[in-house]
């Protein structure tokens, strides 16, 4: 039923919690996996007086830094088995509704980190999948979770 499973990570300790279920379900339905990172900085500082290419050049160094954060994760979280990895740059909701569609994805599971504040002021990404995606999410509380 879900042969690709997305996860999209955002490199927190809520997306740590959240792998062993992932492989889990990964597991029961004999699924790929593919754990996407989306960078995104142009929208903190859209409204300040700083130069466009100033923004690109630093939103191209963040590329850079993520990239090695990324293979980390996924080295320590999936390193018993093959995934597809890609880290993609744009608004994190669209470019993970993009990915879907483009890639024929089944399901998605994600945890969420934002609360309180940073989520009224940034909204949440996985509110945004579970309302827009084509697929089924399950956004999985990484406050409740166990590592096992």
């Amino acid at each position: 039923m879900f042969k690709k499973i997305l996860f999209p990570v955002d490199l927190s300790d809520a997306s740590s919690k959240v792998c062993p279920y992932v492989k889990e379900v990964a597991e029961k339905f004999d699924s790929e996996i593919h754990v996407i990172y989306v960078v995104h900085v142009t929208h903190y500082y859209a409204n300040l007086d700083i130069s466009a290419a100033y923004i690109g050049n630093f939103e191209t160094e963040i590329f850079k830094g993520a990239e090695h954060k990324f293979q980390e994760f996924v080295s320590s979280h999936f390193n018993d088995r093959s995934v597809t990895t890609k880290i993609l740059n744009g608004r994190p909701g669209d470019e993970i509704i993009n990915y879907i569609k483009s890639e024929s994805m089944d399901l998605v599971i994600m945890g969420h980190s934002s609360t309180g504040l940073e989520r009224a002021i940034f909204g949440s990404v996985a509110g945004y999948l579970v309302k827009y995606s084509p697929v089924p999410v399950l956004v999985v509380s990484p406050d409740i979770l166990k590592v096992k």
